[in-house]
């Protein structure tokens, strides 16, 4: 039996964006696959294809710094830990914006 747990999208300047509700995600996840069922759930909420294409570039996002996720206040930096999520989790996937010139 799986938990459901908020995910919050935030701006580099601290503005809050979209949230993102997952329901039935075990409790015990990797950031990868936390990752990919944001974006699958995302998607079908769009009613659109191919998600794993989408999950797969938001992987790689996350390789070229392009946002990082904080879970309890705690910036996670590999995709391949393991979370340990309660329902009352604080997740936030923060997206940088690039400088420009930068």
């Amino acid at each position: 039996m799986g938990i459901t747990v908020k995910i919050v999208e935030v701006s580099g300047a601290g503005q809050v964006g979209t949230t993102t509700w997952l329901e039935g995600i075990s409790s015990s996840i990797t950031l990868r696959d936390l990752i990919r069922t944001r974006v699958r759930e995302e998607v079908a909420k769009e009613r659109q294809r191919d998600w794993e294409r989408q999950a797969d570039r938001a992987v790689e996002a996350f390789g070229r710094n392009g946002f990082f996720v904080l879970v309890d206040d705690r910036q996670v930096t590999e995709l391949d830990e393991e979370l340990e999520l309660t329902a009352d989790s604080d997740i936030r996937f923060v997206r940088l914006v690039q400088l420009a010139g930068g």
